[in-house]
């Protein structure tokens, strides 16, 4: 019996990266695109609303919600809804897929609310079935206050209990959370899936970690390959040895067969124990050349199971990885973008992990000391440059400094240089850059 998958992640703004993903206006490398007309909406949108991005905002918009939304208030919840690879494989070869998703929408409407699931999407094209699901966080009831807001609460107006309001927090709690696993397993249960181990100790890991360990698996699987290769020409040499001697020891028993038919044929010249002699020698050597043809036979078995074996080894080994892989992306889709610019940060502008994983958390970062320009060959002095990654239209990740892009900035500060040697600076029409 597998395990039931069910996991939730909180996202501010419109989490346009998430919708492309999920409604496939971008394409994933990992997703099979021969099988992407596979993939549907579990969830009709209202009218007028014509994709995810929409549905949250209509959502927000109709909810009755009496406080403005914050700029870094979570707005919606993503949820992942899938099973071990290999029940999900069965319940879709057994024609119950169909079931599936109709009992997860029924589980998110009688959890968090009919009207807070403004989008369900099924993705097929991927290696394991799942479903992708958006959860509004609208939710009724007096806000629980801190201890300080209780010891002044006179001067708080009180509001009606069923006030709606946009609150992630109350819905994610520690005791929700691990709620929600019980009582998704218990739906999931009719499907042969079962709750992941209740007080497990594996956390989950930074996606920086993750592709560390990425790295390493993949060097190692290199290095596998080139042992089973070794191996396996290794193997093949021994059986070329092992069947030019069985060759060899064919050739002996032809000759030997030939002098026991003279022998027997002049038998008189050399009497009847010479023939027996030879008749015992011959015998012997066939029963050496049957001994020599089973272990070459044997040995060829042996390795052919030996090589079988790791390539099942190797293929199981490789469909994790891959399985591994694209699980991550599904949470992640931007990191693959993020990889040019880390490399950047740390190979040219010589970051230091710590920053790199700060900028890569999207937060402004202040450097003190020296920027190395590559386009000028050269380290311009700073004290407080406020860096920080930003995305473009293509979603692309580019690093800012002081508001502009490093290559902006770079120019400016080289202009300066110049400016303060008292030198004219060189107009872009006659050839050179600032």
């Amino acid at each position: 019996m597998g395990f039931a998958v069910l996991h939730m992640e909180k996202t501010s703004g419109t989490d346009a990266a998430m919708s492309a993903h999920i409604e496939r206006t971008i394409k994933p490398k990992n997703a099979v695109e021969s099988m992407t007309h596979l993939n549907r909406e579990l969830i009709t949108f209202p009218d007028g609303v014509e994709n995810r991005t929409q549905a949250i905002q209509h959502r927000l918009d109709t909810a009755g919600l009496t406080r403005k939304i914050g700029n870094n208030q979570v707005r919606a919840i993503r949820v992942l809804l899938t099973g071990t690879h290999e029940d999900m494989e069965r319940i879709t070869n057994e024609g119950r897929l169909d079931g599936w998703c109709n009992d997860n929408l029924k589980y998110l409407a009688d959890t968090f609310g009919r009207e807070n699931i403004v989008s369900a999407v099924l993705h097929m094209d991927e290696q394991t079935p799942h479903i992708h699901a958006t959860l509004v966080p609208i939710v009724k009831g007096e806000r629980k206050r801190k201890k300080k807001e209780e010891q002044v609460k006179k001067r708080y107006r009180k509001k009606p209990t069923d006030t709606a309001r946009l609150c992630a927090d109350e819905i994610m709690t520690r005791a929700k959370l691990k709620s929600y696993q019980d009582t998704y397993a218990q739906a999931m249960s009719g499907y042969g899936l079962q709750r992941g181990i209740d007080g497990s100790e594996a956390k989950h890991i930074t996606t920086r970690q993750y592709y560390r360990d990425l790295v390493q698996q993949t060097e190692q699987l290199r290095t596998d390959i080139g042992q089973l290769r070794d191996r396996k020409e290794t193997a093949q040499e021994e059986l070329r040895r092992a069947k030019k001697k069985v060759q060899t020891e064919k050739l002996k028993e032809a000759a030997t067969t030939a002098a026991t038919n003279i022998a027997e044929s002049v038998g008189s010249f050399f009497g009847s124990n010479k023939v027996k002699t030879l008749e015992r020698e011959n015998a012997i050597l066939q029963n050496r050349i049957s001994e020599l043809e089973d272990e070459a036979q044997k040995r060829e078995e042996r390795q052919a199971k030996q090589m079988q074996d790791m390539k099942s080894a190797y293929e199981q080994q490789n469909r994790r990885l891959s399985e591994f892989v694209d699980f991550v992306k599904s949470y992640f889709p931007y990191v693959e973008k993020l990889m040019p610019t880390i490399k950047f940060l740390r190979d040219t502008l010589n970051f230091g992990d710590a920053v790199i994983r700060k900028l890569c958390t999207f937060k402004d970062v202040s450097i003190r000391g020296e920027l190395y320009s590559r386009e000028f060959n050269k380290h311009f002095k700073t004290d407080g440059a406020v860096c920080s990654l930003k995305q473009d239209t293509e979603g692309n990740f580019e690093l800012n400094i002081d508001g502009i892009s490093h290559v902006s900035w770079f120019r400016r500060k080289k202009g300066e240089f110049i400016e303060a040697l008292g030198m004219p600076a060189k107009s872009k029409n006659r050839g050179m850059n600032l």
